[in-house]
């Protein structure tokens, strides 16, 4: 118990160390920008399509068609559950090992305003969040990032490309650096490095052998 009520302190500690401007946070998860070109996928617009798999924004239909996967795929990808446990998640996501990994899944894709001075802890608060009912989904993930999170495409600075976390398993350069397809195997990859160790089986007591005097 202490250590699940230590883990959901963690997560809160690091949602309040990024406090926002009030017009940023979960409502937009996706801020894409290319040159001079901006675009917002909002929230609201991510459930529709994963409640009922309609697009109703023409940059989520963008990144759809760019991501390598049909929509279908993406849609069942973004919404399928991982069972972890929290302290597992938390242990991982605060390791050195888990600092390195929500580096490399930050490329490209980080809070808008404060950009990668707070990229791991905005997607560490994330993912923790969403791991504390014991299961974590892509869509989860989307839904509780604390800030407004953009994908930057800037010449010279970052080229909008995400570092999907299981190369092995993609195929063709939109599958392996797309945001969507990012998102569709990122929790996999955080159930597999959070597995807590199993516990080491108990000894069982046997008495000593009773004396023949």
């Amino acid at each position: 118990m202490f250590n699940r009520l230590a883990a959901g302190l963690l997560a809160g500690a690091s949602v309040a160390a990024i406090a926002a401007p009030a017009q940023a946070g979960t409502a937009e998860p996706v801020r894409s920008n290319s040159g001079g070109a901006n675009w917002t996928t909002t929230s609201i617009e991510f459930k529709t399509f994963f409640e009922t798999g309609e697009i109703t924004d023409r940059a989520l239909q963008a990144a759809v068609n760019n991501s390598g996967w049909t929509a279908e795929e993406i849609r069942w990808g973004m919404t399928k559950f991982y069972a972890v446990d929290v302290v597992g998640v938390a242990r991982f996501l605060y390791s050195e090992d888990g600092v390195k990994f929500l580096k490399d899944q930050t490329r490209s894709y980080f809070p808008y305003w404060k950009m990668k001075s707070t990229a791991v802890v905005a997607l560490r608060s994330a993912i923790i969040v969403d791991s504390v009912d014991g299961s974590i989904s892509s869509a989860g993930i989307l839904a509780e990032l604390p800030v407004a999170f953009r994908l930057a495409n800037i010449s010279g600075s970052y080229d909008g490309i995400q570092n999907v976390c299981a190369p092995m398993n993609c195929e063709g350069d939109a599958q392996c650096t797309s945001l969507m397809s990012w998102y569709v195997f990122l929790p996999a990859c955080v159930q597999v490095n959070s597995q807590l160790p199993e516990p080491a089986p108990r000894q069982t007591y046997t008495p000593p052998a009773r004396p023949l005097w």
